[in-house]
């Protein structure tokens, strides 16, 4: 059973959620505000974060910000109804690691926070080494030539997503669809900016690069140019 801290302020949608989760056997604890989720989130650990964009007193963003300072590999769905590329971007570039806008469907999002979840499955095959790369995706951590570093749920589905597929191409689309669950949307640079966030913690420093462009085409993981 997964303890989800959903922050809410209406009533009818908290409910409905509410209902829809616990009915996957998930416990549920709904907050009304940006302010008491800041401070109940210090109070006792969650599997999983879902925050609504437009709060009262504190932004769902500003929450999202104040989590991954306390926890960078929390899962994180934010729910808004700004359907805009830049407010979908904003809230993925904060650290959030999925979005869903209002209104939604209740088994939407019950798939996505199973999909979210399913990364700390206990069956899942935790180490993943290419080349002096090693990747642990039951604690999102890569290492690499003895230094340890974190991602978050989002960076570490997506260097997975490229480690078992080393040496080949992959589109846009296809990380977009793999990673997010999402058709690409040539609007949005979430992807890029994503490979951007792994180049710089895994690649920045080190004389040999993994994660390549391929101009026109996508993104490759490479032990070799």
């Amino acid at each position: 059973m997964a303890q989800i801290f959903l922050v809410e302020d209406e009533e009818r949608v908290a409910a409905l959620v509410k209902k829809a989760l616990e009915e996957s056997n998930h416990s549920v604890e709904i907050i009304p505000d940006g302010a008491e989720a800041i401070r109940k989130f210090a109070l006792k650990p969650y599997d999983l974060a879902i925050l609504d964009i437009m709060l009262p007193y504190v932004s769902g963003i500003e929450v999202c910000r104040h989590i991954r300072q306390k926890n960078k590999t929390i899962p994180v769905l934010m729910l808004t109804a700004l359907d805009s590329v830049d407010d979908k971007v904003a809230g993925l570039n904060t650290g959030a690691d999925d979005y869903l806008v209002k209104p939604f469907h209740l088994k939407e999002l019950q798939a996505r926070v199973d999909a979210l979840l399913r990364r700390n499955a206990a069956d899942a095959e935790p180490i993943i080494t290419v080349g002096n790369i090693t990747l642990n995706t039951s604690n999102n951590t890569v290492e690499r030539e003895g230094k340890k570093i974190t991602l978050t749920t989002k960076e570490c589905a997506l260097l997975e997503l490229l480690m078992h597929n080393s040496d080949k191409i992959l589109s846009r689309q296809t990380i977009a669809e793999k990673v997010w669950g999402i058709s690409f949307d040539t609007g949005t640079n979430v992807v890029d900016v994503y490979v951007n966030y792994l180049r710089n913690k895994i690649d920045k420093g080190f004389a040999e690069k993994y994660i390549h462009t391929v101009v026109g085409k996508g993104y490759i993981f490479k032990t070799e140019v």
